[in-house]
């Protein structure tokens, strides 16, 4: 074990505990000018000192390990855009407070934010088109935060899912067989074709589930899944949406969908067994939709979320993006940091995947601060159900960091160790710090331009410099 300074995080644990440094160190059998030192990060947390901690407190080890804040030092580039084109503030600085005063990096985080929309409502208050200047932030925005705020994985749903899985059975090939026998036996639900344009509905007075016979398999199974969710696990879903959003709120009703779902994929997916079969294909993820009989996106959204402690599998983020560059869906288990301000990178591969539908395009991509990652995109297009109805088209994008690499059967033959090799890419044109991008969209954030009508760039937008 290599030397762990987190003054932060076992001050806070102390105060949380409502104990003086003296009492902590009665506790530790150590003296308190010896924790005093810990706290300030001058010297180390040793062996002995973390096993009493866990011992006397019950946190796990990894509370104190080292922790990944690239995620939390993208976002306060992005609320700081302006203190730091003023020299007010250095970025060297962002990775000292994200990693010793996490707490206090996220009140700046939020703050940037409030600060943001609040320009944003006056920009609409004085529109002469009269935009709503209380116009509030989107429920599915909110939503899309509740899940990255936990890195896309809830430990208590999660096990209540695979308690039930184990129950009811559910092994690959028996997922219909097994949620249509809970239904019909336990909850006296019966099984209908949806007539209308939805795919399904659940009839609470008749007892009916409605599915439409356009749906595949797999997409029949997960929304039987989900519907068992909120007859089985009703209150535990209601619980987690509470944590975050008032009851009966829209937030919170869209929290209660998102929640349902996860437990539905946990459900049909359960966490043990696609682990094993995860690991076993090395994160092939053709060969674990064949394996399980469900679609692409159902895989990739699957494997984003095994962060089982003690049983932990490649930490990915999932993006699903549309030709146009709307994000409808993005979850991380890794630092990788998904851009609020703009639109993506366009030279990040899953927009490649939409020129080559249906095949897996793989990229090792660098971000600016160095950090490189493998990612996989492919297309998953989806029909209306008839001929001309318009259909929808997204391309599913699953990445690690390269430290995992090697883990994915997608890393065969690539250089992992060459730098100079990996994709340059950014969290968006409008705060990508990569200043010689050609392919940027937007001027960078918190910057002068020079601008000189005696003069042309390859880059659209060249930076003034102080000698300019």
């Amino acid at each position: 074990m290599g030397k762990a300074y987190a003054g932060a995080r076992l001050r806070r644990l102390r105060e949380d505990r409502g104990l003086s440094q003296a009492e902590l160190a009665r506790t530790l059998a150590i003296s308190p000018s010896y924790l005093n030192q810990m706290e300030h990060d001058a010297r180390p947390l040793t062996v002995p000192v973390l096993l009493r901690l866990t011992e006397a407190f019950g946190v796990d080890p990894g509370f104190f390990s080292e922790r990944d804040t690239s995620r939390l030092v993208a976002d306060l580039r992005v609320a700081l855009a302006g203190e730091i084109s003023a020299a007010r503030v250095a970025p060297s600085d962002l990775a000292e407070l994200a990693s010793r005063l996490p707490q206090v990096a996220q009140v700046l985080v939020d703050l940037g934010r409030r600060n943001q929309q609040l320009a944003e409502r006056i920009t609409d208050a004085s529109d002469p088109r009269g935009a709503d200047p209380d116009l509030p932030r989107s429920p599915h925005e909110e939503i899309r935060d509740f899940f990255y705020r936990r890195q896309n994985y809830l430990h208590d749903t999660d096990r209540a899912a695979e308690r039930l899985a184990a129950e009811i059975g559910i092994r690959p090939g028996d997922v219909l067989q097994a949620l249509t026998a809970r239904l019909t036996d336990r909850h006296r639900i019966a099984l209908s074709p949806e007539t209308g344009e939805g795919l399904h509905h659940y009839d609470a007075a008749t007892r009916t589930l409605h599915l439409s016979p356009t749906l595949r398999p797999g997409q029949r199974a997960f929304r039987m899944a989900t519907q068992l969710a909120l007859l089985e696990y009703g209150d535990g879903i209601d619980q987690q949406a509470s944590a975050d959003f008032p009851a009966g709120s829209p937030d919170h009703r869209l929290a209660c969908i998102g929640v349902a779902n996860y437990f539905a994929a946990a459900l049909i997916l359960p966490y043990t067994a696609f682990h094993a079969a995860a690991e076993e294909a090395r994160y092939d993820i053709e060969r674990l939709t064949d394996r399980f009989g469900l679609g692409y996106e159902t895989i990739c959204h699957r494997l984003s979320t095994l962060q089982r402690p003690r049983l932990r599998g490649v930490p990915f983020s999932f993006v699903r993006v549309d030709r146009a560059g709307n994000m409808s869906k993005r979850q991380s288990a890794t630092g990788f940091h998904f851009s609020r301000a703009g639109g993506t990178c366009p030279l990040w591969n899953v927009y490649e995947a939409f020129a080559a539908p249906g095949r897996i395009q793989v990229q090792v991509a660098a971000m600016p601060d160095g950090q490189r990652y493998l990612w996989t995109a492919r297309t998953v297009t989806r029909h209306g159900g008839s001929w001309g109805a318009p259909g929808k088209t997204f391309a599913i994008g699953l990445g690690c960091e390269i430290r995992h690499a090697h883990r994915l059967v997608y890393s065969d033959g690539l250089d992992l160790h060459n730098a100079s090799a990996a994709t340059p890419i950014g969290m968006g044109c409008r705060v990508c710090e990569r200043l010689d991008c050609a392919q940027r969209a937007a001027p960078p954030l918190g910057l002068p331009l020079r601008i000189d009508q005696n003069r042309s760039t390859f880059v659209p937008y060249p930076v003034a410099h102080p000698a300019d």
